[in-house]
């Protein structure tokens, strides 16, 4: 019995010791592990993947616009003198030629008069010259007077003659300036600005610059400007349709068309002005206000579509981080095209099947590998 006390001993110790050594052991293991496994993981970083899709070839374009009338004019008067009587105020709708005020110019009639009256005295000292040139001709026929006689009433004749015709033109002069008297619009239109009374004197420029009477509008058709950024210029062309909304009339749009193009960028703001025109019959859209003017894009090709979180800016150009069929990234200089907000145009650089990845890292580089996250990207 002595003799086993010591084996029992030995056994009983290295039970413990074994114990001791599985409890202290494991969990060091177990932990050592998980390190190795995180450590994997964070050397093959998980991605979120989209394919690219075919753009559309339509676009949206909006942008603000300035409605102006399609005709606009200042009316002058062409005489001075004083306001006898207007026919037309603000709002008064107006046809081409209608009258619209008429100015009072004594001095103008007086001066036509008095011409009136040179032109006569002129006509019979003419005809008296002509009389007696025709007659000193007939004598000289007759060698019953000198030649030097004769030439020098023909010449009387031609001197009367030019004084006439000086004379007819004067009252031509005046009855022109006479019938500034009366003034007229030049097309149809509304009366928008009235700046004269009766009586006012009117100055028709001689001892400054001239004041209009009125401003006159054409408001049943009209003129909608709009600035395009010139990344989108190449997409405008006469013909192009456009929808003009405005705030004052909320959920309701007016149809127009790019009528023309100013042909060239403004090296100010790198912008193409546009006209656009629109039908105004019943006056609802009044000039100088504002409008929202939604312009329809078409693209002949469209490219491909991404979301704008795939691209990455680098020195080399924009570029876009694929992964092939191994796991492996590559990096992809793309050619950027249209701009569509949350989503950009691709024009070159990929073929369509590829897997690009969404939100990339800074720190992403070519030959890295990945492993692809299956579930969707909300990005995408």
């Amino acid at each position: 019995m002595t003799r086993l006390r010591p084996r029992k001993f030995v056994f009983v110790a290295a039970v413990v010791v074994c114990t001791a050594l599985v409890i202290g052991g494991v969990p060091r293991l177990v932990a050592r592990g998980k390190v190795a496994r995180q450590t994997q993981m964070l050397s093959k970083p998980t991605v979120s993947v989209v394919t690219p899709t075919r753009a559309p070839a339509q676009q949206l374009l909006v942008l603000p616009g300035d409605i102006q009338a399609y005709q606009r004019a200042g009316i002058y008067a062409r005489t001075s003198g004083y306001l006898k009587h207007w026919y037309a105020d603000i709002g008064t709708h107006v046809k081409s030629g209608q009258l619209l005020a008429d100015i009072e110019a004594p001095e103008i009639d007086a001066q036509l008069d008095q011409a009136r009256s040179d032109a006569a005295m002129a006509s019979a000292n003419y005809q008296i010259a002509k009389v007696t040139a025709e007659r000193w001709e007939d004598m000289l026929s007759k060698n019953a007077v000198s030649k030097q006689s004769a030439e020098e009433n023909e010449s009387i004749m031609q001197a009367k003659q030019a004084t006439l015709a000086a004379a007819l033109d004067n009252v031509k002069r005046l009855e022109q300036l006479q019938s500034y008297e009366k003034v007229y619009a030049p097309f149809d239109g509304v009366i928008t600005v009235r700046n004269v009374d009766v009586g006012a004197l009117i100055d028709a420029g001689n001892s400054g610059p001239p004041a209009a009477l009125f401003e006159l509008a054409e408001t049943d058709r009209l003129r909608i400007f709009v600035d395009v950024p010139q990344d989108d210029a190449a997409y405008i062309a006469p013909g192009t349709k456009a929808q003009l909304t405005l705030p004052q009339y909320p959920g309701r749009s007016f149809a127009g068309t790019v009528a023309r193009t100013a042909g060239a960028i403004d090296p100010r703001n790198r912008t193409l002005r546009v006209e656009v025109d629109m039908a105004n019959p019943d006056g609802t859209l009044l000039p100088g206000a504002f409008a929202q003017v939604s312009l329809t894009l078409t693209s002949a090709s469209p490219g491909l579509s991404l979301p704008a979180n795939t691209l990455l800016f680098r020195p080399q150009g924009v570029q876009v981080a694929v992964v092939d069929a191994s796991g492996v990234v590559r990096l992809r200089t793309v050619t950027l095209g249209r701009d569509f907000g949350t989503r950009v145009e691709i024009r070159s650089g990929l073929t369509g099947s590829e897997q690009v990845v969404v939100n990339p890292s800074d720190a992403i580089s070519a030959g890295q590998a990945v492993s692809i996250d299956r579930q969707p990207s909300p990005s995408a």
